[in-house]
Parts: structure tokens; sequence; C-alpha cells
């Protein structure tokens, strides 16, 4: 993403709950857009606690959460279920392009 001119705010949220919601707003404000990444559910997880933030607070951004949709799973190597369930680096990337793109 360096290469196309994109850069990129990396935040690890440890915890859910207490979620930073300081840190989350600052984000917010600094970026304009955000993308979630989880390797799990995307259903009450990350992205839906820094969505409840957001609108908590009135702030409409270009979002997106990255993670496993609603549907079973199934079982395979790291890399393998990363890509089949687009949680690896070029999903993650695609989703950031994505929001940038919807803040022009």
């Amino acid at each position: 993403m360096a290469a196309e001119g994109i850069e990129a705010r990396v935040v690890d949220m440890t915890s859910l709950k207490p979620i930073d919601a300081g840190l989350i707003l600052e984000s917010a404000a600094k970026t304009g857009a955000i993308v979630t990444a989880e390797n799990h559910s995307i259903i009450g997880g990350l992205g839906s606690a820094v969505a409840e933030v957001l609108m908590d607070e009135g702030i409409g951004l270009p979002f997106k959460r990255v993670g496993i949709q609603d549907r079973f799973c199934e079982g395979g190597t790291t890399p393998y279920l990363m890509h089949k369930f687009g949680l690896d680096a070029p999903a993650i990337a695609d989703a950031a392009r994505g929001v940038i793109e919807k803040k022009k």
C-alpha cells in the first residue's frame, strides 16, 4: 500500500471490553476511514464494537469489517483459511483501498 502512496495507521486493540473508545475516536479523526480485521466472525466482534463507538459519537466515515462472514467454517491450514475467508494481507489491503475510495 505504501508503494501506492497509501499511509495506514495500525492499531492493536488488546481488549474489546473495556473498549478503548478514545483510541478509536483519535484514529477516526486522524484517518477519516477505518478497517477492522479479526480472525473470527465479524458479528459481535471488534468491528461491531468499533462501529458502536463511532455511532454513539455520531461519527460517520468509510468503514469496513474484515473477518469471517456469517457462515460455518471449515478446517485447514492457517494460510489456506486466511485466504479462503478473506483475512489475509491482500484482503485487508483491498478493504483499505475501498474505504479510502469512499472518502473521495
